[in-house]
Protein backbone atom coordinates (compact mmCIF):
# COMPACT_ATOMS: atom_id res chain seq x y z
CA UNK A 1 0.00 0.00 0.00
CA UNK A 2 1.54 3.77 -0.75
CA UNK A 3 -0.19 6.54 0.14
CA UNK A 4 -1.84 9.29 -1.63
CA UNK A 5 -2.16 12.76 -1.40
CA UNK A 6 -5.49 12.32 -1.50
CA UNK A 7 -6.53 9.55 0.77
CA UNK A 8 -6.43 9.74 4.57
CA UNK A 9 -2.96 9.80 6.37
CA UNK A 10 -4.29 7.50 9.13
CA UNK A 11 -6.72 4.84 8.06
CA UNK A 12 -8.03 2.41 10.73
CA UNK A 13 -11.32 0.38 10.05
CA UNK A 14 -13.18 -2.64 11.54
CA UNK A 15 -10.79 -2.44 14.62
CA UNK A 16 -11.17 -4.71 17.26
CA UNK A 17 -8.83 -4.98 20.18
CA UNK A 18 -9.44 -8.16 22.79
CA UNK A 19 -7.43 -8.54 25.62
CA UNK A 20 -7.37 -11.69 27.59
CA UNK A 21 -6.86 -11.49 31.19
CA UNK A 22 -6.79 -15.18 33.04
CA UNK A 23 -10.22 -16.71 32.01
CA UNK A 24 -11.33 -13.46 30.55
CA UNK A 25 -11.61 -11.45 27.66
CA UNK A 26 -12.06 -7.27 27.67
CA UNK A 27 -13.14 -5.91 24.38
CA UNK A 28 -11.29 -2.15 24.51
CA UNK A 29 -11.96 -1.29 20.62
CA UNK A 30 -15.57 -2.73 18.97
CA UNK A 31 -15.41 -2.32 15.28
CA UNK A 32 -13.78 1.50 15.50
CA UNK A 33 -13.50 3.59 12.27
CA UNK A 34 -11.63 6.59 12.48
CA UNK A 35 -10.09 8.36 9.08
CA UNK A 36 -7.27 11.33 9.50
CA UNK A 37 -5.84 13.54 6.75
CA UNK A 38 -2.40 14.49 6.47
CA UNK A 39 -1.88 18.16 8.37
CA UNK A 40 -5.07 17.60 10.78
CA UNK A 41 -5.44 17.94 14.66
CA UNK A 42 -8.02 15.75 16.06
CA UNK A 43 -8.40 15.13 19.64
CA UNK A 44 -9.77 12.05 20.82
CA UNK A 45 -12.26 11.91 23.77
CA UNK A 46 -13.99 9.76 26.24
CA UNK A 47 -14.52 8.20 29.50
CA UNK A 48 -12.22 5.48 31.08
CA UNK A 49 -12.04 2.33 29.44
CA UNK A 50 -13.48 3.40 26.25
CA UNK A 51 -10.14 2.81 24.33
CA UNK A 52 -8.69 6.11 23.55
CA UNK A 53 -5.32 5.13 24.25
CA UNK A 54 -5.61 1.21 22.87
CA UNK A 55 -6.02 3.23 19.77
CA UNK A 56 -3.48 5.76 20.08
CA UNK A 57 -1.00 2.45 20.75
CA UNK A 58 -1.78 0.53 18.05
CA UNK A 59 -1.32 3.73 16.15
CA UNK A 60 2.23 4.30 17.33
CA UNK A 61 3.23 0.35 16.65
CA UNK A 62 3.00 -0.16 20.63
CA UNK A 63 0.35 -2.50 20.28
CA UNK A 64 -1.64 -4.69 17.18
CA UNK A 65 -5.56 -5.18 16.98
CA UNK A 66 -6.96 -8.26 17.10
CA UNK A 67 -9.05 -7.66 13.72
CA UNK A 68 -9.32 -5.09 11.50
CA UNK A 69 -7.20 -2.86 9.03
CA UNK A 70 -4.45 0.22 9.87
CA UNK A 71 -2.37 2.31 8.02
CA UNK A 72 -0.72 5.21 8.52
CA UNK A 73 0.83 7.11 5.82
CA UNK A 74 0.19 4.52 3.62
CA UNK A 75 1.82 1.64 5.53
CA UNK A 76 0.18 -1.22 6.63
CA UNK A 77 0.80 -1.95 10.10
CA UNK A 78 -0.47 -5.11 10.20
CA UNK A 79 2.02 -6.28 7.35
CA UNK A 80 5.07 -5.09 9.10
CA UNK A 81 7.79 -7.11 10.44
CA UNK A 82 9.61 -6.41 13.83
CA UNK A 83 12.35 -4.56 12.30
CA UNK A 84 10.20 -2.27 9.86
CA UNK A 85 7.42 -1.53 12.94
CA UNK A 86 10.98 -0.43 14.50
CA UNK A 87 11.98 2.03 12.15
CA UNK A 88 8.56 3.48 11.84
CA UNK A 89 8.30 4.22 15.73
CA UNK A 90 11.75 5.86 15.46
CA UNK A 91 10.90 7.83 12.19
CA UNK A 92 7.13 7.91 11.52
CA UNK A 93 5.90 8.81 14.63
CA UNK A 94 6.43 10.57 17.53
CA UNK A 95 4.70 10.01 21.01
CA UNK A 96 4.20 12.19 24.11
CA UNK A 97 3.11 10.15 27.37
CA UNK A 98 0.73 11.59 29.89
CA UNK A 99 3.43 11.03 32.97
CA UNK A 100 6.33 13.68 31.83
CA UNK A 101 9.16 11.31 33.47
CA UNK A 102 8.54 8.69 30.94
CA UNK A 103 9.14 11.38 27.91
CA UNK A 104 12.96 12.23 29.15
CA UNK A 105 15.69 10.79 30.95
CA UNK A 106 16.43 12.32 34.51
CA UNK A 107 20.34 12.16 34.11
CA UNK A 108 20.43 13.85 30.69
CA UNK A 109 19.66 18.07 29.82
CA UNK A 110 17.20 18.76 28.02
CA UNK A 111 19.79 18.95 24.81
CA UNK A 112 20.66 15.56 25.07
CA UNK A 113 17.11 14.24 25.49
CA UNK A 114 16.14 16.02 22.07
CA UNK A 115 19.42 14.73 21.00
CA UNK A 116 19.11 11.24 22.17
CA UNK A 117 16.45 9.87 19.06
CA UNK A 118 18.79 11.60 16.65
CA UNK A 119 21.55 9.25 17.60
CA UNK A 120 19.38 6.31 17.12
CA UNK A 121 18.96 7.08 13.52
CA UNK A 122 22.32 7.89 12.95
CA UNK A 123 22.09 12.03 12.60
CA UNK A 124 25.42 13.77 11.98
CA UNK A 125 26.44 15.25 15.36
CA UNK A 126 26.72 18.99 13.83
CA UNK A 127 23.06 18.49 12.37
CA UNK A 128 21.57 17.11 16.00
CA UNK A 129 22.77 20.00 17.69
CA UNK A 130 21.73 22.31 15.68
CA UNK A 131 17.80 20.67 15.12
CA UNK A 132 17.78 20.12 18.64
CA UNK A 133 18.72 23.69 19.86
CA UNK A 134 16.02 24.87 17.02
CA UNK A 135 13.32 22.27 18.59
CA UNK A 136 13.54 24.00 22.17
CA UNK A 137 13.51 27.24 20.67
CA UNK A 138 10.57 26.16 18.80
CA UNK A 139 9.01 25.36 21.96
CA UNK A 140 9.91 28.10 23.83
CA UNK A 141 12.78 26.05 26.45
CA UNK A 142 15.94 27.93 24.12
CA UNK A 143 17.09 29.11 27.33
CA UNK A 144 16.84 25.63 29.25
CA UNK A 145 19.28 23.61 27.08
CA UNK A 146 21.53 22.51 29.55
CA UNK A 147 18.51 21.39 32.41
CA UNK A 148 17.64 18.31 33.55
CA UNK A 149 14.16 17.00 34.28
CA UNK A 150 14.41 18.25 38.17
CA UNK A 151 15.34 21.51 37.38
CA UNK A 152 11.98 21.93 35.12
CA UNK A 153 8.18 22.80 35.95
CA UNK A 154 5.84 20.12 34.96
CA UNK A 155 5.17 22.03 31.93
CA UNK A 156 8.28 22.55 30.97
CA UNK A 157 8.71 18.89 31.04
CA UNK A 158 6.62 18.18 28.45
CA UNK A 159 7.59 20.95 26.16
CA UNK A 160 10.48 19.39 26.19
CA UNK A 161 8.71 16.09 25.61
CA UNK A 162 7.36 17.77 22.63
CA UNK A 163 10.92 18.64 21.29
CA UNK A 164 12.09 14.75 22.12
CA UNK A 165 8.65 13.63 19.62
CA UNK A 166 9.99 15.87 16.83
CA UNK A 167 13.14 15.09 16.96
CA UNK A 168 13.10 13.03 14.02
CA UNK A 169 10.69 15.13 11.89
CA UNK A 170 7.78 12.22 12.07
CA UNK A 171 4.97 13.58 10.05
CA UNK A 172 2.42 12.23 12.45
CA UNK A 173 2.49 13.10 16.49
CA UNK A 174 0.72 11.05 19.13
CA UNK A 175 -0.26 12.74 22.70
CA UNK A 176 -1.94 10.30 25.51
CA UNK A 177 -3.30 13.21 27.83
CA UNK A 178 0.00 15.55 27.80
CA UNK A 179 -1.92 17.61 29.77
CA UNK A 180 -3.58 15.18 31.89
CA UNK A 181 -0.70 16.29 34.90
CA UNK A 182 -0.62 20.15 34.07
CA UNK A 183 -2.71 22.83 36.05
CA UNK A 184 -5.22 24.52 33.93
CA UNK A 185 -3.24 27.68 32.66
CA UNK A 186 0.35 25.58 31.75
CA UNK A 187 -2.74 22.67 29.85
CA UNK A 188 -3.90 25.59 27.91
CA UNK A 189 -0.14 27.06 27.37
CA UNK A 190 0.71 23.01 25.82
CA UNK A 191 -2.15 22.67 24.04
CA UNK A 192 -1.41 26.11 21.81
CA UNK A 193 2.02 24.73 21.24
CA UNK A 194 0.29 22.00 19.67
CA UNK A 195 -1.43 24.31 17.19
CA UNK A 196 1.83 25.88 16.68
CA UNK A 197 3.68 22.93 15.68
CA UNK A 198 0.75 21.75 13.53
CA UNK A 199 0.75 25.21 11.83
CA UNK A 200 4.94 25.90 11.62
CA UNK A 201 5.68 21.92 10.19
CA UNK A 202 2.30 20.68 8.81
CA UNK A 203 2.52 17.53 11.39
CA UNK A 204 -0.55 15.52 11.76
CA UNK A 205 -1.25 15.53 15.52
CA UNK A 206 -3.71 13.16 17.42
CA UNK A 207 -4.08 13.93 21.07
CA UNK A 208 -5.77 11.78 23.72
CA UNK A 209 -7.39 13.93 26.28
CA UNK A 210 -10.06 14.83 28.98
CA UNK A 211 -10.01 18.42 28.80
CA UNK A 212 -13.09 20.17 28.13
CA UNK A 213 -12.12 23.04 26.14
CA UNK A 214 -10.47 21.23 23.77
CA UNK A 215 -12.94 21.87 21.13
CA UNK A 216 -11.57 25.17 20.58
CA UNK A 217 -7.97 24.18 20.15
CA UNK A 218 -8.19 21.38 17.36
CA UNK A 219 -9.87 21.47 14.38
CA UNK A 220 -12.07 18.28 15.12
CA UNK A 221 -13.25 16.15 18.54
CA UNK A 222 -13.96 12.80 18.05
CA UNK A 223 -15.53 10.90 20.87
CA UNK A 224 -15.06 7.37 21.43
CA UNK A 225 -17.59 5.66 23.48
CA UNK A 226 -18.00 1.71 24.35
CA UNK A 227 -14.68 1.05 21.62
CA UNK A 228 -16.35 3.08 18.64
CA UNK A 229 -16.32 6.20 17.23
CA UNK A 230 -19.86 7.98 18.57
CA UNK A 231 -20.01 11.76 17.76
CA UNK A 232 -17.66 14.16 15.94
CA UNK A 233 -17.21 17.71 16.71
CA UNK A 234 -16.18 20.49 13.96
CA UNK A 235 -14.56 23.77 14.76
CA UNK A 236 -16.50 26.16 12.34
CA UNK A 237 -14.12 29.39 11.95
CA UNK A 238 -15.83 32.92 11.37
CA UNK A 239 -14.78 35.46 9.26
CA UNK A 240 -14.24 37.55 12.28
CA UNK A 241 -12.50 35.13 13.88
CA UNK A 242 -9.84 34.80 10.96
CA UNK A 243 -9.41 38.56 11.42
CA UNK A 244 -9.42 38.74 15.25
CA UNK A 245 -7.83 35.18 16.14
CA UNK A 246 -9.83 35.27 18.91
CA UNK A 247 -11.37 31.46 19.88
CA UNK A 248 -14.18 32.61 21.43
CA UNK A 249 -15.49 33.65 17.79
CA UNK A 250 -15.55 30.07 16.89
CA UNK A 251 -19.05 27.88 16.72
CA UNK A 252 -18.72 24.15 17.49
CA UNK A 253 -20.83 21.63 14.70
CA UNK A 254 -22.05 18.24 16.28
CA UNK A 255 -21.94 15.10 13.84
CA UNK A 256 -23.73 11.82 14.10
CA UNK A 257 -21.09 9.15 13.10
CA UNK A 258 -21.56 6.43 10.34
CA UNK A 259 -19.46 3.79 10.71
CA UNK A 260 -17.74 1.56 7.56
CA UNK A 261 -20.15 -0.96 8.34
CA UNK A 262 -23.24 1.44 7.96
CA UNK A 263 -24.18 1.30 11.77
CA UNK A 264 -25.57 4.88 12.80
CA UNK A 265 -23.59 6.18 16.09
CA UNK A 266 -25.80 7.88 18.12
CA UNK A 267 -24.79 10.09 20.96
CA UNK A 268 -25.97 9.45 24.50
Amino acid sequence: MTYMDNSPYVMCEDLFKIYKIADLEVVALRGLDLAVQSGEVVAIVGASGSGKSTLLNILAGYDAPSAGRVSVGGKDLLQMSSREVEEYRRIDVGFIWQQTSRNMFPYLTAMENVTLPMMLTNTPGKERSERARDLLELVGLGHRLDHTPEKLSGGEQQRVAIAVALANKPPLLLADEPTGELDDATAAEILDLFGSVNQDMGTTILIVTHDPDIAYKVGRVVMIRDGKMSTEIRRKVTFERIQSEADTDATLEEFVLVDASGRIQIPQ
